[in-house]
């Protein structure tokens, strides 16, 4: 059996934009990939709301995605495969972060996992790293996220170049889904379903 861990923030985790709850565990885009990557593979999932790619949150404890990373890797070795989906969270004016930084954050978690040995074989694990969406039209979170629209539809674009550099796999999931206009931040169903849809393919190319 392969593992794949699916290291993650809210979207991750389901955040459900139209209740702010959390949407089934068959729903969400994690449960999609274990329906359609099948028996032959555990999906892990590591989604935290709030969650951030380098950075220690002054308002909200334990978000920092690179201290928590080191001990998820070694409590669910041996990993085959790590998905990164992280970056929205750095947007939030608090952190007054331009994209490439962003995208540095990211390609610092890779590094991480691909020095480590919690792969097969005392290896380091594959590494798929997904630039998030770009923010929509925001509503509750338009404060918080000042600015974040503009910056966020340069993801793909930085975060490509990063996967480039460190040799690794990329998704640039804005285009396959969008964020909600409910919040502008989260996935609604359907997206999860495309996404769940997509990372299986990619998945099932990389480890074969």
């Amino acid at each position: 059996m392969k593992t794949v861990l699916c290291y993650g923030d809210s979207n991750t985790w389901g955040y459900d934009p139209a209740t702010a709850e959390r949407f089934s565990f068959d729903d969400r885009w994690t449960g999609v990939l274990r329906r359609k990557l099948g028996p032959a593979y555990h999906v892990v999932e590591e989604g935290l709301n709030g969650r951030t790619t380098v950075w220690d949150d002054p308002i909200e404890e334990h978000k920092n995605g690179k201290t928590y990373l080191s001990p998820c890797l070694t409590s669910h070795k041996p990993i085959d495969l790590v998905t990164i989906m992280l970056g929205t969270n750095d947007l939030k004016m608090r952190f007054s972060l331009p994209a490439g930084d962003i995208a540095r954050g990211a390609a610092a978690l890779v590094d991480t996992v691909q020095k480590s040995d919690t792969g097969p074989g005392g290896k380091a694990p594959q590494v798929l790293l997904m630039a998030p969406p770009p923010v929509a039209r925001l509503s509750e979170f338009a404060e918080m996220f000042e600015g974040a629209e503009a910056k966020s539809k340069r993801f793909g674009e930085y975060y490509r170049q990063r996967a480039e550099e460190l040799g690794c796999a990329f998704l640039d999931t804005g285009t396959v889904i969008r964020s909600s206009d409910l919040d502008g931040i989260h996935f609604e169903l359907g997206e999860h379903r495309k996404l769940g849809q997509a990372v299986a393919a990619r998945v099932r190319q990389l480890l074969g």
